[in-house]
């Protein structure tokens, strides 16, 4: 038998660690080659890893939540085929056949449907429930049943704790002879012994029991009060009057007052996604000298061509936003500017001689919010596709990451970065600049605000673009022009048909 160690590989360019976020296996399954073995999260996305070796898992060696280092031993899997089931023997039920489709993982409700009645007899109220008079006479009449043969009537009867009301006087005269019979045939359950439980649960007349279930107050943890030990409508007040005490003085976001503040500081460690970006961020802020330009932007007639996209048929199903218009318009003006679609280089040597790569294609970025923090997945070659194709990879670009699922390949390469803040409502901002790139485009949100237009004061679907550049690369004039271009494909979505 041979037991192979997996190592934590490097799933993207210059991975050097990465946090096991869950296993999709425990100890004792057995995996084939590709068989997903966990979720880890890099600095840039949340990657399933595939096992490289067909066997049984015999060890997880790196537990959830734990980063660790590439070339780290993760798991351990032998080639043993898994230990055959044991022999049924008379005794034991034949196992059941396997399914036709291979093994199916047991649902939790399953599990606990084939483990059968728990221990102690069957539950009481599992069955429908009967009326009043018939559970009032099979409670009357204990002793004439055999122990064998009360549980069973209890479960058919349908008693239920919070639905009868017994008397204490009639519970010990029906429980005496049974309970007696229960200790001779080693503690089996009786039907006093149910009843008994349930006595000793609650005791509480139907009002009672009614305004507890309004009140969400579950009737075991009110100490009763009445003269036979049962729980009054003056219990129930009590009770909800503290309970409502207690709510008022729990911990609020700002936690207690009287607690010190350094008991109130929430401690989140910086790790995965965001931890690339703080570093990303650091890196681009103070070795790119940053320029910002804001220019506000006539956007009516894009949002006249959103609209008809979105009636026409060839667009049917696909979502529509004045992103796209954006995106396209920026590819555009990018053509007509090629100095921001480019990267500064330094020397690798460390001297002070450095390079300026213009690429001749747009792997467009665009910068997406996701639960796991800022990520910029780019879209391939974005200047040979259509305007439909642009729809449909940005839809495709925001689902993914969204999910979670965004690879470390589409967060390669980037040329350009759009970031859509109007999303938020912000009218606009200053971005920093995606590393390894010289240029971003901030989209603010669009609103209807007065507007002059041939000499009156009319309402127009207004936004505010802002961009931030790469000052080593596009200096004032490159910029403005550029600028000036994406407004002009936003007021005039005809100019991309030139």
């Amino acid at each position: 038998m041979t037991v192979n160690k997996f190592n934590l590989p490097d799933v993207g360019e210059g991975l050097t660690e990465a946090e096991i976020v869950s296993w999709k296996v425990k100890a004792g399954d057995t995996v084939a080659v590709n068989d997903v073995l966990c979720e880890i999260e890099t600095a840039k996305s949340l990657v399933e890893l595939p096992s490289p070796y067909a066997g049984t898992v015999t060890e997880l060696l790196v537990p959830e939540g734990v980063t660790v280092d590439v070339g780290t031993p993760i798991i351990s899997v032998s080639d043993a085929a898994a230990a055959p089931a044991a022999t049924p023997t008379a005794a034991a039920a034949p196992a059941p056949e396997a399914p036709m489709y291979g093994k199916l993982e047991q649902d939790a409700s399953d599990a606990a449907e084939s483990a059968g009645p728990p221990a102690g007899g069957p539950l009481v109220g599992s069955g429908p429930k009967a009326d009043a008079v018939k559970r009032r006479r099979r409670i009357a009449a204990p002793a004439a049943a055999s122990p064998a043969a009360s549980a069973p009537a209890v479960e058919r009867a349908g008693i239920e704790a919070h639905d009868i009301w017994i008397s204490p006087e009639a519970v010990s005269d029906a429980a005496r002879p049974v309970a007696a019979e229960a200790e001779a045939v080693d503690q089996r359950p009786t039907l006093g012994g149910a009843i008994t439980g349930l006595v000793n649960r609650v005791l509480a007349k139907p009002p009672v029991r009614k305004i507890a279930r309004d009140l969400g107050i579950d009737l075991a943890d009110v100490v009763p009060t009445g003269a036979r030990g049962e729980v009054t409508r003056e219990d129930l007040v009590s009770y909800q009057a503290q309970r409502d005490a207690e709510l008022d003085q729990a911990d609020s976001f700002w936690g207690k007052t009287g607690r010190p503040q350094e008991q109130r500081i929430e401690r989140i460690p910086v790790k995965g996604v965001r931890k690339a970006t703080a570093r990303a961020m650091v890196e681009s802020a103070f070795a790119a000298p940053h320029v910002s330009i804001f220019v506000d932007v006539d956007a009516s007639r894009t949002m006249e061509f959103v609209k008809r996209l979105k009636a026409s048929r060839d667009f049917e199903g696909i979502k529509v936003s004045p992103l796209l218009i954006l995106a396209k318009a920026v590819i555009w003006a990018a053509a007509r500017n090629p100095s921001v679609n480019a990267s500064w280089v330094d020397a690798e040597d460390g001297s002070d001689s450095a390079e300026i790569h213009v690429k001749h294609f747009m792997n467009l970025g665009i910068a997406a919010a996701t639960p796991r923090g800022l990520m910029v997945p780019n879209i391939k070659n974005a200047q040979d596709l259509s305007l439909k194709e642009l729809a449909l990879a940005l839809n495709e670009l925001a689902t993914t990451a969204r999910a979670g699922k965004t690879q470390p390949a589409q967060m390669q390469g980037g040329t350009l970065t759009v970031t859509n803040i109007g999303a938020l409502g912000i009218d606009t901002g200053t971005p920093i600049i995606n590393p390894g790139e010289v240029a971003i485009v901030a989209f603010g949100t669009i609103k209807q605000k007065p507007w002059v237009l041939d000499g009156e004061v009319i309402p127009r679907w207004i936004t505010t673009l802002g961009g931030s550049f790469d000052h080593r690369v596009v200096d004032g004039d490159l910029s403005a022009r550029f600028m000036a271009d994406v407004a002009a494909i936003l007021e005039e979505p005809a100019l991309l048909l030139d």
